[in-house]
């Protein structure tokens, strides 16, 4: 049974299908209205691509931010699955801007999603993964957190989740539960937040140029989907507090534009 923050959207939806796909059980939530820079909306698209596949999923709206939130959906899977094996703590957001002009209130809500949320999803399912001699959470983490230019707030939520992985790694080794980061790379990805960026213009956001794989194209949501079930295998029962690129070499970041 695994749970998928911000799992009803983007790339969250393509964890939440691959999933259920492979045969798991899984309770995916996330927020019905868009938020700051970010397309994400709603449970349509995923339902219908889950409909269309033949498969299913525990949808529910909540805000990772909150406890109150948070817990509500625990004691859902609890009531309904009686054990959480996994945890995605895929939700995220990502406005960009600079210390100067990213604004108190979009600092805290960036931090408040980023890692406060992966921080209250993963206290609330621990207990549950030790009682049941372990489990595997996987933080969805971005090349940013190494810093990139223009995406301060962002980057340091993202710094602070792969900081938090390694921590959590270290603290529950002898729970058996293995924390790791995959962080989707090389530009060109399709999500939410990323045409978000772009006023929501797909079309804009897939004409920028991207540095793409070494696949020879850029990253799809089911790459980082598999890569993600591989962390929630038992073929992963010894990896953790391991940050797998999916993607371009993410921990680089990236080349500094010209100034203009």
């Amino acid at each position: 049974m695994i749970i998928v923050t911000g799992g009803t959207f983007g790339l969250g939806q393509s964890i939440t299908v691959e999933l259920a796909r492979r045969g798991h059980q899984v309770v995916a939530f996330g927020l019905s209205t868009p938020q700051i820079s970010s397309t994400a909306q709603g449970v349509q698209s995923l339902m219908a691509e889950l409909d269309g596949a033949g498969l299913s999923a525990d949808v529910l709206e909540a805000d990772v931010s909150r406890a109150a939130d948070v817990q509500r959906v625990v004691d859902h899977t609890i009531a309904r699955y009686g054990a959480i094996h996994g945890l995605v703590n895929n939700a995220a957001i990502g406005p960009l801007g600079t210390v100067l002009d990213t604004d108190e209130e979009t600092f805290d809500r960036i931090v408040s999603v980023n890692l406060k949320g992966t921080y209250l999803m993963s206290r609330a399912v621990l207990p549950y993964m030790k009682q049941a001699g372990g489990g595997a959470i996987v933080n969805v983490g971005s090349g940013a957190g190494w810093g990139k230019p223009n995406m301060a707030a962002y980057s340091a939520s993202k710094g602070a989740v792969v900081a938090l992985s390694a921590a959590m790694a270290y603290d529950h080794l002898h729970d058996r539960v293995r924390v790791n980061v995959a962080i989707p790379g090389g530009g060109g990805i399709v999500s939410g937040m990323s045409v978000g960026r772009v006023g929501g213009d797909t079309e804009a956001f897939l004409r920028r140029p991207t540095p793409g794989t070494a696949a020879g194209r850029s990253v799809t949501g089911r790459d980082l989907a598999n890569a993600v079930a591989f962390l929630l295998s038992d073929d992963a029962a010894t990896i953790s507090g391991t940050v797998l690129d999916v993607g371009c070499f993410a921990g680089q970041g990236g080349p500094v534009p010209s100034k203009h």
